[in-house]
């Protein structure tokens, strides 16, 4: 594909084009939150990336078949047409060489399970640190759950100072992103060499990254930018692509009394007041000619004061745009883990490991308190197969004249009595954002490489994750009695397909549900919405009062 090149000199200031990405890889795979963790990382590559890696060595058309079917997207296959079969055998040795320590680790991880299984029998589990492999000791803890289950903790900080964790793994590619339809899903197909997008092998909390993209609003001589990422000669014609001369638009500063609500797409809203940002669930789209109107990185503030994440799923937690901003974000607000579960990895770790500095944790019914916002922790039920994970939080922000807002996401009303229990604390809510994805894909989709056995296929799909449907909407409504309701995080927007795989038709059950639902609340007299694209909402002090 050939690349349009400004006439740019090494003393020429220059902005990193609003249209660059930056796609993080480990191991040569798109990043996301299961590969940076050292223990999911394992598992997913030994029983994900080499068993689609060996599937499409074996039958690389029919792959090619499947990616053009709409009913097999986000399907376990390489989007590489059946060219690329070479390439694909070089990978899987690359793979079992770069990532021997990983594998080794998965195949202990198996040893340990069984041996839980086969030998931990309600007795004392002393008797059973010394046959935990070697490669494990000292990094887990055994323990009885009270129905004298057997299973395992990590101890999770340490697991990030070992081997395990390797910043030699991971790398970046940058390019231009020309509109909606140029990428296809990535989590299924490994980033082989285009020569269209330039490979730096630099881990992702390199502050290289900060420098670049400060440049999408602060221009730098381009020799300057160009000695700091040693930019070879074979390299510069790529590099040159990503940069313009032309100033880019500029962001407005809120500065009224009131509260401002942009909705970006997805999950991901922008809420600003005079002193304070905050930005929910970053999924961010690129800027380029579209006929569809949304909001991109030119439309964000200079400073990001709270990056809130309300759970660990790969279209909540994209780090593609998270990397992308990192320079703006001063704190990153995310919900507690487990402590130590394998289905449930630290996100404090992880982000903390990935270049952000300021991370912290909130927990349920726990409040933070900052100058002109309160930001509290409500329980996240539901949408994560039924595994113990707690790593979920929806984010409440409470402002001034107790004007309040929740942030549901892909919680799942399956209990209303817990939010009854909320509202006897905080009271009604005035606006409420809900996820309504309440299709969702089975357990094994994401969590099926890091199971010790495989689920049967009946119990696989009843255990899905899904959003809430218009029942446990209804219910959600009644009981927080917003004025308004916004459905949102359903996926829909065209310049999510590479990551979320989901099309949508007017039979669509999440379709179906939504309409329900905002049915509903316009018959109560509240206002509905179903987000898409883009949407902006302002509430003065007299709205709020």
């Amino acid at each position: 594909m050939s690349t349009l090149v400004e006439n740019i000199s090494d003393d020429d200031l220059v902005y990193v084009a609003s249209n660059v990405a930056i796609e993080p890889l480990i191991d040569n795979w798109y990043a996301w939150a299961h590969l940076v963790s050292p223990a999911t990382a394992a598992m997913n590559i030994k029983n994900r990336h080499l068993n689609i890696i060996e599937s499409y060595i074996q039958n690389p058309m029919i792959h090619a078949a499947a990616v053009k079917n709409p009913k097999m997207l986000g399907g376990p296959f390489i989007d590489y047409g059946g060219e690329r079969v070479e390439e694909i055998k070089e990978l899987k040795v690359h793979t079992e060489v770069a990532c021997k320590d990983l594998l080794e680790l998965a195949d202990h991880l198996d040893q340990l399970n069984n041996l839980l299984e086969n030998e931990a029998n309600g007795y004392s589990l002393e008797p059973l640190y010394p046959k935990v492999p070697d490669s494990l000791r000292g990094l887990v803890e055994l323990y009885y759950d009270l129905n004298n289950n057997p299973s395992y903790r990590f101890i999770e900080p340490l697991l990030y100072r070992t081997k395990y964790y390797s910043e030699e793994l991971q790398a970046i590619n940058l390019f231009k992103v020309r509109n909606d339809d140029s990428r296809s899903f990535i989590l299924s197909t490994p980033s082989l060499p285009e020569s269209d997008e330039l490979r730096l092998n630099i881990p992702l909390k390199s502050k290289k990254i900060d420098a670049l993209f400060k440049t999408a609003d602060q221009p730098k001589p381009y020799g300057e930018l160009k000695a700091l990422f040693e930019i070879s000669s074979e390299q510069e014609h790529l590099f040159k692509s990503l940069f313009t001369k032309k100033e880019p638009k500029r962001y407005q500063k809120y500065g009224e009394q009131g509260v401002l609500t942009r909705y970006f797409g997805h999950a991901c809203v922008l809420v600003e007041t005079k002193n304070t940002s905050i930005l929910v669930d970053p999924v961010i789209s690129y800027g380029y000619e579209s006929d569809l109107s949304r909001y991109t990185y030119e439309d964000l503030p200079e400073k990001i004061d709270y990056v809130l994440i309300t759970h660990n799923h790969q279209d909540h937690v994209l780090f593609e745009t998270l990397l992308r901003i990192r320079h703006k974000v001063k704190n990153v607000i995310v919900p507690k883990s487990n402590g130590g579960g394998l289905q449930d990895p630290s996100l404090k770790l992880m982000f903390q490991k990935l270049g952000f500095e300021s991370v912290l944790e909130i927990g349920e019914m726990e409040t933070l308190e900052f100058a002109d916002c309160a930001i509290s922790g409500i329980p996240f039920l539901g949408e994560h197969s039924d595994l113990d994970v707690r790593s979920k939080i929806c984010h409440m922000v409470q402002f001034k004249d107790n004007f309040k807002m929740i942030f549901a996401a892909d919680s799942c009303n399956i209990e209303p009595r817990l939010y009854e229990r909320v509202r006897d604390v905080y009271g009604k809510v005035d606006i409420v954002f809900l996820g309504m994805e309440c299709d969702g894909a089975p357990l094994s989709w994401l969590y099926g490489p890091i199971m010790p056995t495989k689920l049967e296929r009946d119990k696989d799909q009843t255990r899905r994750l899904a959003g809430s449907d218009f029942q446990e909407s209804r219910a959600l409504i009644d009981i927080f009695e917003p004025s308004t309701v916004f459905v949102y995080a359903m996926g829909m927007e065209p310049w999510l397909k590479y990551i979320s795989s989901i099309k949508y038709t007017e039979e669509s059950k999440p379709i179906i549900e939504s309409n329900k639902t905002i049915a509903y609340c316009i018959e109560k007299g509240i206002d509905a919405e179903r987000l898409f694209g883009e949407k902006i909402i302002e509430y003065k002090n007299e709205v709020m009062a």
